[in-house]
């Protein structure tokens, strides 16, 4: 197998005809099934922490995405799985965030992959001074950038984000933020 792929062979949580089960996520990816997810953005003030994954990564290589994204193990509670990544993918400890919504979406991801995930969003405060350790086997950079540069660079350069990353801040953006960064609600 592709080494590339070869951290693919986990299994995730994904509906097959209406039930969940345990599925390996490359084939989930693949046959384009809805699975769960988790997402998180951590801020400062109105700046948030962003990512570059990894070139490694088997889909959306080198592209920048929110703080951290994954997918909970089979029976791993969406919380514990945001400290979780925050740890494995950025050495985060000791942060505690709070969920925003749920939402679902669908995106083509390239390389004949779609996620279609049901994402539990997650909020965290923190300062921009914290410890950030990241795993290079998940990030290649990250960077602290003011949200609403970060908005405009993402609607001027649409193809240097995430598609998920691209949907929260344009579809998303109230239910995520709002009380958060004092971000107008959009009608």
């Amino acid at each position: 197998m592709n080494q590339q792929f070869a951290k693919a062979t986990d299994t995730i949580p994904a509906w097959v005809n209406g039930s969940l089960q345990p599925i390996e996520k490359l084939n989930v990816h693949l046959k384009g099934l809805k699975h769960k997810a988790v997402s998180v953005f951590l801020l400062s003030g109105n700046d948030v922490l962003i990512q570059q994954r990894a070139l490694s990564k088997y889909h959306t290589p080198g592209l920048w995405a929110n703080t951290c994204c994954t997918h909970p193990h089979w029976d791993e509670s969406s919380f514990d799985c945001a400290v979780r990544r925050l740890n494995e993918e950025l050495g985060i400890t000791g942060v505690f965030p709070k969920h925003r919504d749920t939402i679902e979406y669908r995106a083509d991801v390239g390389n004949a992959m779609t996620e279609h995930e049901v994402v539990d969003l997650f909020l965290a405060q923190s300062n921009r001074d914290l410890y950030v350790q990241a795993n290079p086997d998940e990030v290649a950079d990250f960077e602290w950038i003011n949200f609403y540069d970060l908005c405009a660079d993402v609607a001027r350069n649409p193809r240097k984000y995430t598609p998920w990353l691209r949907i929260y801040l344009g579809k998303h953006q109230n239910q995520i933020f709002s009380d958060q960064l004092g971000v107008a609600r959009r009608p």
